[in-house]
């Protein structure tokens, strides 16, 4: 037995050194196998060289360019350099008057920290509250710009305004480079980028709402977790379907979840994030990779694991957001949530903050305008073709993922013929379908999504993988497709580019060539009055929006603000805008005074406003609120025994002459003082 034991011993110990061997052969075979890298010749050096520096320059010279055009245009809308100062401040509208009045403020602190305690101990904004401007309003890119207006002696060269707007007008220039890179890199080709350029700066919407867009993206804005929780989604889809290595999209994770905390920490504590679905999510993510278990790929097992954890992912983050809201304290829009109810159909509301939110015209959907300003310049069925040709060979990779277990190819040749191979144009296609969902619904974010288009578009009609991936499903045969595919991808875009310079640079500068007027001598004149007549200890109600502007110009006191993410401020103006209602002298006055309000400011254009949608203007909306007015086939019942206030204060009878005394007026606006002792006359 010893005897035949030996060479059975013997037999299992040669096993292991010839795996091993195995092992370092096949290494050994790889190693030789592998091309040595040549050297590569000077001239293809230089080619590769020259073609970047060109890329590079075509790109920042794109973004510098669009900065100017945007300069030199709004020179000629509002005649900028040739008004006065409060005539300029005019021109900011809403909450764009907030943001630049306190980087006015931080100019007039006598230091950058004394500036900043005032703005985060606010009480002299809004009358009886006091708010930490810096969280509530990110405040952060107003500190930035007055610490660099004053570090780099630009207080001495250039007045406030002109700085605070070439940031903005800089900031989009940037935007733009940002998307001649993503396009260039991409597609392999800065053709591409000088395409999405072109298709951007044609598509760009009007003047004023791109301002309000890009002031937005200008802060960090605070519904910047909602975006970034689109993107945890797409990543997940590809980490579901194996499309890209797990490692790096957890490495993505980590990021969001240090994001988030900091933010958490630089915005005073801001419990939002820590309840906003983003965390839930990433954390549910984590959690259920811990779960994982290491299943041979390919096998039904498998496939049954994916579906639990693409469950157990979805369930965690539901289960964790809930939790969280429960033990966290938290101020989170509420009113956005019932706003969505309302908007999807889910909820029917009275309420005048709901409906006055609905009627907003970014809010709504999109308008047959918006399409056909995209198709005119081509733009929307390039998008269409790119997008489902994509979208169709990523179905094409998931399904062959799913029933073989292969990974992607770590090379991918243009005879493939499969552009849906490459994890980023997956990321790219998942991403712009769910912000272009949401944009379908809400016009607002068609500001997130229309660049997302331009770049999507450029690239797949530069790419040659892209045409090949058409080839390659119309079997064609007559021509060398992949020969037809490079012509394409150069010609394509340069024929796109001519006709685009063709119709559209003519029209570009007309816009420029062509002067136009800010006008508006009727807001002067109230400033101005506010500014001489008025005590400095004065708190004035009205819209909203004039309150905005009131506080920019002159910077006296008021009881509204133009922003919709705090529901006390919400509140205040549905409260103050009741002055458009059919509500008694007494309510109107008892509104007022609560907050301390010494004068009163009605607006011609919202008394007797005429809007283009029906029951949306104002005074509809709090007739309906209030139950003044109920719509029965289309006959209107009035309720309310008292006339429209608005209407009413003018003419100056009693009891409306006991509460308030008409102190200023012009075409647009009436001016009440509400007196503090009444008197009443017969």
């Amino acid at each position: 037995m010893a005897e035949e034991e030996g060479p059975t011993i013997e037999l299992r110990q040669r096993k292991k050194p010839k795996s091993s061997e195995n092992k370092e052969s096949a290494k050994e075979e790889k190693i030789n196998n592998t091309a040595i890298p040549e050297r590569v010749p000077k001239h293809i050096l230089f080619q590769r060289f020259a073609k970047i520096f060109i890329g590079c320059l075509a790109a920042v010279t794109s973004g510098m360019m669009y900065a100017l055009y945007l300069s030199a245009y709004h020179e000629r809308k509002f005649w900028f350099s040739n008004r006065q100062e409060l005539e300029r401040e005019i021109t900011f509208q809403g909450d764009s008057a907030i943001y630049y009045s306190y980087y006015k403020d931080m100019l007039k602190a006598p230091s950058f920290e004394r500036g900043v305690y005032e703005l985060t101990h606010n009480n002299k904004t809004v009358s009886l509250k006091t708010i930490n401007a810096v969280q509530q309003m990110s405040l952060y890119p107003e500190l930035i710009a007055s610490v660099l207006y004053q570090a780099t002696g630009s207080n001495e060269i250039i007045e406030p305004v002109y700085f605070y707007i070439g940031i903005v007008f800089g900031l989009q220039g940037i935007y733009v480079t940002a998307l001649f890179v993503t396009s260039w890199l991409m597609s392999g080709t800065w053709l591409a980028g000088m395409l999405t350029v072109a298709w951007f700066i044609i598509n760009r919407f009007c003047y004023l709402l791109m301002s309000a867009s890009t002031y937005t993206f200008m802060m960090m804005w605070e519904y910047s977790h909602y975006l970034l929780f689109l993107q945890a989604i797409s990543l997940f889809l590809l980490d579901s379907f194996s499309l890209e290595q797990s490692d790096k999209v957890h490495e993505v994770y980590k990021i969001y979840i240090f994001s988030l905390f900091l933010g958490y920490l630089l915005q005073f504590e801001n419990s939002a994030l820590l309840v906003s679905p983003l965390l839930s999510f990433v954390v549910a993510l984590m959690l259920a990779k811990c779960l994982q278990l290491n299943v041979k790929k390919g096998t039904f097992v498998a496939k049954i694991m994916k579906v639990i954890n693409f469950y157990l992912v979805c369930t965690l983050t539901v289960i964790l957001n809930i939790i969280t809201k429960m033990f966290v304290p938290h101020k989170e829009n509420g009113h956005m949530l019932k706003f969505l109810e309302v908007k999807f159909g889910l909820n029917m509301t009275k309420n005048f903050t709901m409906n006055w939110l609905l009627c907003q015209e970014s809010l709504q959907a999109p308008s047959q305008e918006f399409f056909l300003r995209l198709t005119q310049s081509s733009l929307l069925p390039f998008y269409i073709l790119v997008l489902i040709t994509c979208f169709l060979s990523m179905i094409q990779v998931i399904f062959r993922r799913i029933n073989s277990g292969k990974s992607l190819k770590e090379t991918i040749t243009l005879e493939d013929g499969q552009i849906g191979e490459r994890p980023e144009i997956i990321y790219h296609v998942i991403h712009t379908i769910l912000l272009g969902s949401l944009a379908m619904i809400i016009e607002g974010l068609k500001y997130l999504w229309t660049p997302y288009v331009c770049m999507l578009a450029a690239f797949g009609v530069c790419s040659p993988e892209l045409w090949m991936t058409l080839f390659k499903w119309l079997r064609l045969r007559t021509v060398h497709p992949v020969l037809l595919a490079l012509i394409l991808s150069m010609a394509v875009p340069t024929i796109i580019g001519l006709s685009l310079w063709k119709e559209f640079f003519p029209r570009l500068m007309t816009e420029l060539m062509e002067l136009q007027e800010f006008y508006d001598p009727d807001t002067v004149e109230l400033m101005t009055w506010i500014k001489r007549q008025a005590p400095v200890a004065a708190v004035f109600a009205g819209s909203p929006q004039l309150m905005g502007v009131i506080k920019l110009c002159t910077g006296w006191m008021v009881t509204s603000l133009p922003l919709y993410n705090d529901d006390d401020l919400l509140k205040r103006n549905e409260n103050i805008y009741q002055i458009y209602s059919k509500r008694s002298a007494e309510d109107i006055y008892k509104i007022l005074t609560s907050y301390k309000a010494n004068y009163l400011i009605v607006e011609d254009a919202i008394c007797n406003e005429v809007g283009t949608v029906r029951g949306c203007r104002v005074k509809d909306l709090l007739d309906i609120a209030n139950g003044h007015v109920v719509c029965e086939e289309g006959d209107k019942i009035t309720y309310s025994k008292h006339g429209r206030f608005c209407h009413e204060v003018k003419i100056n009878y009693s009891p409306y002459v006991n509460y308030f005394t008409r102190v200023y007026w012009n075409r647009s606006y009436f001016v009440y003082k509400i007196n503090t002792v009444i008197s009443f006359q017969s």
